[in-house]
């Protein structure tokens, strides 16, 4: 009886003993720098996705649109934040990915990005072309904007050697106080608009947008077909009186092919099913459907996200 009893104890001892996350489903997403759009849009992703996933825990870290994808195909994140173009370029091996990625699959496009060339408007920078000799302050290497940078530069000519200095920061809030500080007379940047980054540098300077004009983007396709142009408004910033043209592309949300099936499916639904909540961290998102994001960008669906797709009638 006495031993009965020890191996019941025993037993019971065990139980209490396992992890009590133990049967915890955790992943890994990789969001942006601080101060970008992506931070607060991957909480309100946490969120849904916990809610939607029970026993699912979502772990934050900071990223880039580059770093993302070769983190999720090399296993220390299962899921992050993407821009279209180079997310394909990833797919195919092209630089700057090391080698071609084949872990990574389509979830959802999201919201147009814009990339801007902000500058003080004391600072006589009128064009791409005038950037030559000047302090630039932008993304780490890794990050879509800082390729962007090399590519604009290299339709005119240029390349970093050509600038004074190259500042790469983690932080928009600290090339924000670079530019206000007068450190930098150039700062670049993808992301929604209006930029909060761009917003903060406006009320400390006055500033402009840099903008590119038709042979500019023909030259930028010809790099990669992936960009295009997109209009940031008159009135997006403050004393913006006129409309600039700009390039574009695509945020969206990749994923490890490997994730479980239904994993997926109920996050790309909880998506669709909470379109406000995405937009109250980037008013971009607020017109998303089902359709828009199942759209064909050259990267393969997710088997979780087709399911949900066809489910929705998007396909």
């Amino acid at each position: 009886m006495r031993v009965k009893s020890t191996l019941v104890a025993v037993a019971f001892a065990a139980i209490l003993s396992v992890p009590p996350m133990a049967t915890a489903q955790q992943v890994t997403l990789m969001t942006g720098p601080q101060g970008g759009v992506w931070v607060p849009l991957g909480g309100a992703l946490k969120g849904m996705w916990e809610k939607a996933v029970p026993g699912l825990q979502v772990q934050m870290l900071p990223g880039a649109g580059i770093a993302n994808v070769r983190g999720i195909d090399e296993g220390k994140a299962q899921i992050g934040f993407g821009n279209t173009i180079t997310t394909v370029d990833g797919l195919a091996g092209r630089p700057p990915f090391p080698k071609k990625v084949t872990k990574v699959c389509q979830v959802a496009n999201l919201y147009p990005q814009y990339f801007q060339v902000v500058v003080p408007v004391d600072a006589n920078i009128n064009s791409i072309a005038d950037l030559k000799g000047k302090v630039m302050v932008t993304q780490p290497k890794g990050n879509t904007a800082e390729l962007i940078n090399i590519h604009i530069l290299q339709v005119h000519g240029m390349t970093y050697n050509s600038l004074a200095k190259v500042n790469f920061i983690n932080s928009y809030t600290d090339a924000v106080e670079m530019m206000k500080d007068g450190h930098a007379k150039v700062f670049t940047l993808g992301t929604a608009i209006p930029a909060s980054a761009v917003m903060d540098l406006a009320s400390a300077r006055d500033i402009k947008l840099i903008g590119i004009d038709a042979k500019e983007l023909a030259d930028m396709k010809k790099i990669n077909p992936g960009y295009s142009k997109l209009t940031i408004k008159a009135g997006t910033y403050p004393k913006q009186d006129r409309d600039v043209d700009v390039i574009g592309y695509a945020t969206h949300i990749v994923a490890s092919c490997d994730l479980p099936e239904d994993m997926v499916y109920k996050m790309t639904k909880a998506m669709a099913a909470n379109v406000s909540d995405m937009a109250a961290s980037n008013k971009s998102i607020s017109g998303l459907t089902p359709k828009i994001m199942a759209e064909d960008i050259g990267v393969p669906l997710h088997k979780g996200a087709l399911k949900f797709y066809k489910e929705a009638g998007a396909l």
